[in-house]
């Protein structure tokens, strides 16, 4: 995608421009599921880019699977957090609320990345976001509390929505 149709507005929620303006769109390569190199793109706000590049990089070098890369403003999910998830898509800038909330969520300024939903679901309670998600630090692609990416993120200042008490959020790193 080009930035501009990264950062097309959702017209049922619009962007203030100042937080449109802050959004870098990041070409990564990435180790996949079939055990190939591919390409994808992260839009963030412009100064966590050296994180997730540096992320990405060593993702790829420890042979981490990742679905896919895709902005989500991209016609696959026309900012609809919840396809992007069934997706397993990887993915940063959406702007919305967190779910059942008033709240912006920290992914609406592009400080917040998801990596691989279905490996690393939300869970509270009963809700398991995606559905058909299940967590099993066994798998491919799961991220655990002594993951390499976990260990990368915290040292960088990101926060892990797996050490959440109150709900876990597998898939959630932001940077406040």
């Amino acid at each position: 995608m080009t930035r501009e149709k990264a950062t097309l507005q959702n017209p049922a929620f619009p962007c203030p421009q100042e937080i449109l303006n802050r959004q870098f769109l990041l070409p990564m390569r990435f180790y996949s599921f079939d055990s190939s190199i591919r390409s994808g793109q992260i839009l963030l706000d412009f100064y966590l880019r050296e994180d997730i590049e540096e992320l990405f990089k060593l993702i790829l070098k420890e042979k981490f699977p990742v679905q896919s890369a895709i902005p989500i403003a991209h016609p696959t999910f026309h900012w609809n957090d919840e396809l992007s998830m069934e997706a397993n898509n990887t993915s940063a800038f959406n702007y919305r609320h967190i779910s059942g909330t008033s709240k912006l969520s920290n992914h609406a300024l592009g400080r917040a990345i998801d990596i691989n939903p279905l490996q690393n679901p939300f869970i509270k309670d009963e809700t398991i976001q995606p559905k058909d998600a299940i967590y099993d630090t066994d798998r491919p692609g799961t991220i655990s509390k002594d993951s390499f990416i976990v260990e990368f993120l915290k040292d960088k200042g990101w926060v892990w929505g797996g050490d959440w008490n109150d709900r876990k959020d597998y898939q959630h790193f932001e940077k406040p």
